[in-house]
């Protein structure tokens, strides 16, 4: 190959016979990039000899001058722990001292390590004498350690530490001087060097430079041949391009020979950077809470049970959904238990207190159970809730949850009492003093029998849930996960759902009471019973099914049904007995539903009933959850003629001052008062009261579950009114109803 032309516009024609320019692009790329491989070849080999001496000057640093200096530092670093090791033996009980003499021996043992492998690799006088000084100063420090010793298993501390201050701290410190010596001369020798290969450096710098100008200048040569060619910038471009499209972030865009190209390149590097910036703070906030700054529920229920969990709010998260096998990193790691807990009253503080306040709570909670995880390695009985198999997460609102390897009940259940007593001081929020009071559900892989063995977070969580959910149902501080809970559950929705079917396929029956007048002993009227026969799970008792209807809402179902059964009841009854009244009992759900007044309007006005003889009874607990509100819907109600009863009175809690703001025409005294009252002068006296405070407001008075002839004969000479119960009658349906309802017409007709 010909040398390299000194002109990059065009090549010298050789001597003799015209040699042309090549006209082709390609033969011109061929020619000048062969011209610059050749170039480069004898670069390369120019600088691969630099680069050999600069190499073997760099192995001589370090595998001789480095480790010297570093086993000087070693030295001084170990003369420093010495002295540490030996207070501390002065101040260790007799019985801990073995340990700390293997400390100190150790130490020894390397101090003089380190100086026998100095003596080997110095050279130089300065530093030989240096070392022989600090040989001396060590020989001393020796001495100085055994009378040290020997006063220390004297027990005579004090002399211990005398010669600890008077011998072994000057000796020590000699030692210090002297190796800090021969660590500044380490440092002068290896400046040198670095000196002699910086300006080796500069000497091959100057070679590639030099190397450079020639190849830039063929490298301008062959670009003036496709000055105006920009096909491949173009293509760098548009394969960047692709590469942010497909999330590739980290390659930056080539540098191109166009200015103009090369800001468009720039442009697309600082976009690349600001997509890159946005999509981890849009992955941040995906995974973490952003209040608490801790594993949000996404994060949680997306690790599979070996992903690693930091505990450390500011460790950054492990991929979301990753499959890192976190067992060949910390040992014991899988999740094996959850424990779920739920900051109570939350609601009620961002009501009353405001969503700051409720947000401070939340926060606090946070820090106190980050407290107990951080420092449960100190604590007996949970050392096994370490940072590399515990993670706490911010499920949501006040619910955090507690991952981790440890599936003990005896240990989790102690995690759970050292969370209890945390947050068993009050937080101060916004001037006010607020209990953190939670409640817990705990779950583990064992107790789901049946289940896979690495029980998915996802299931632990839902299993913790149902734990939740059961202790708060239960009024309990803590509950475990329990099979049958799920299958309560499980069967509880599957009667929301059948429910719905049941109105509308006449699979509920509504079943009467009789009530009767204490004083005659006549009929004055029914209590509506609602009962459902499930066609496939036979009987379905009120108490299984009414409070779930509570809690979803579906009761208002039931309310309607029983409603229109009981206008077409009272519909029957108007030729016959206009007289007897037909109670039903209304939901707290409907108290608080603003169109249930005009539902009940309706229903009366298409069945044309007399409103005086429907009594609609209302909880009186469900009353007061808002007063207000419920007063107001019971005037509507009054307004149209309906009569209205406190059922279960005296188990609530409402007062005096809101009693006299019903509108009720009726009290029932619930069956707890009614109980052996024969027997209970407390009760009757009780009782009394009642009966007196409710004829004192010009109410009808009843009592419920009477059972036998004394309690019926003592409530008569109380003077209650009405009386509901077996003793009088039991529910009735079918037949037996309309037996009943036959002998109350045969005196009628009679008549």
């Amino acid at each position: 190959m010909k040398p390299t032309p000194a002109t990059p516009e065009r090549l010298p024609a050789p001597s003799g016979p015209g040699f042309p320019w090549p006209r082709r692009l390609s033969w011109r790329l061929a020619l000048g990039f062969g011209s610059l491989v050749g170039l480069m070849l004898l670069a390369l080999a120019v600088l691969s000899l630099k680069i050999s001496a600069m190499t073997e000057l760099t192995e001589r640093f370090a595998t001789q001058d480095m480790q010297r200096l570093l086993r000087v530092q070693s030295l001084s670093l170990t003369t420093e722990g010495v002295g540490n090791a030996l207070l501390h033996l002065m101040n260790a009980p007799r019985a801990q001292r073995v340990p700390v003499y293997a400390d100190v021996d150790e130490r020894n043992r390397r101090i003089d390590g380190i100086i026998e492998s100095l003596s080997n690799n110095l050279d130089e006088l300065a530093q030989v004498q240096t070392l022989r000084r600090l040989n001396e100063a060590r020989a001393a420090y020796a001495e100085a350690f055994i009378a040290t010793v020997d006063e220390i298993e004297g027990n005579d501390p004090k002399a211990a530490l005398r010669i600890y201050r008077e011998q072994v701290m000057p000796a020590l410190q000699q030692v210090l001087v002297e190796s800090n010596l021969l660590i500044n001369r380490e440092r002068e020798r290896i400046e040198q060097q670095m000196a002699q290969a910086q300006a080796r450096f500069k000497q091959l710098a100057w070679w590639a430079a030099a190397l450079s100008v020639l190849a830039v200048g063929l490298g301008v040569a062959l670009a003036l041949g496709t000055t105006r060619s920009v096909v491949s910038p173009l293509k760098q471009l548009e394969a960047a391009a692709q590469r942010i499209a497909g999330g590739d972030y980290l390659h930056p865009v080539l540098a191109t020979s166009s200015e103009e190209i090369d800001r468009v390149g720039q442009a697309l590097t600082a976009m690349t950077g600001a997509i890159a910036a946005r999509e981890h703070e849009i992955e941040r906030l995906a995974f973490r809470d952003p209040l608490t700054d801790l594993p949000n529920r996404t994060f949680l229920l997306q690790t599979s049970p070996s992903t690693q969990l930091p505990l450390n709010p500011n460790e950054p998260l492990p991929q979301a959904g990753a499959s890192t096998d976190l067992s060949a990193q910390r040992p014991g790691c899988h999740c094996r238990s959850l424990v779920l807990f739920d900051l109570a009253r939350l609601k009620t503080i961002n009501e009353t207190l405001g969503f700051a306040t409720g947000d401070t709570l939340i926060k606090e909670v946070a820090r106190r159970a980050q407290a107990v995880l951080q420092s449960v390695s100190a604590t007996a009985g949970l050392a096994k809730f370490q940072v590399s198999n515990t993670l706490l997460a911010h499920v949501n609102g006040g619910m955090f949850a507690i991952v981790s390897g440890v599936d003990e009940r005896a240990e989790i259940e102690l995690l759970y009492q050292r969370l209890t007593a945390v947050m068993a001081h009050p937080a101060q929020c916004s001037g006010h003093s607020v209990d953190l009071s939670l409640a817990f559900g705990l779950a583990r892989v064992g107790d789901d029998a049946g289940a896979e063995p690495a029980l998915p977070v996802i299931n632990l969580l839902r299993n913790a849930e149902v734990a939740l959910s059961a202790a708060k149902a239960a009024a309990q501080p803590y509950a475990w996960y329990n099979p049958a809970q799920e299958a309560a559950r499980l069967s509880h929705l599957g009667l929301l759902s059948d429910l719905r079917a049941a109105v509308s396929t006449a699979q509920l029956q509504m079943w009467l009471q009789p009530k009767f007048s204490l004083q005659t002993g006549r009929a004055v009227g029914a209590e509506a019973l609602v009962r459902w026969q499930h066609p496939t799970r036979g009987f379905v008792s009120p108490a299984e099914f009414v409070p779930f209807a509570e809690q979803t809402g579906a009761i208002s179902l039931v309310t309607d049904w029983m409603l229109a059964q009981a206008m077409l009841t009272l519909q029957r009854w108007q030729a016959s007995q206009p007289d007897l009244s037909l109670s039903v009992n209304v939901s707290t759900r409907d108290l608080q539903d603003p169109s249930f007044c005009q539902r009940v309007e309706q229903l009366l006005q298409q069945h044309r009933v007399n409103p005086q003889r429907l009594r609609l009874e209302l909880v009186e607990s469900g009353l007061m959850q808002d007063a207000k509100a419920s007063i107001a819907l019971l005037h509507h109600l009054r307004a149209l003629g309906v009569e209205l009863s406190i059922d279960d009175f005296g188990t609530g809690y409402s007062s005096l001052a809101y009693l006299q703001q019903l509108p009720v025409s009726e009290l029932k005294i619930d069956r707890s008062f009614i109980i052996d009252i024969n027997a209970q002068p407390m009760s009757q006296r009780l009782v009394k009261t009642m009966i007196d405070m409710g004829h004192g407001m010009d109410l009808l008075v009843t009592a419920e579950g009477i059972e036998t002839a004394a309690e019926q004969d003592t409530l008569k000479t109380l003077g209650c009114d009405v009386m509901q119960g077996y003793f009088g009658s039991r529910p009735l349906f079918g037949d037996k109803l309309q037996a009943w309802f036959d002998d109350l017409a045969a005196p009628a007709a009679k008549a």
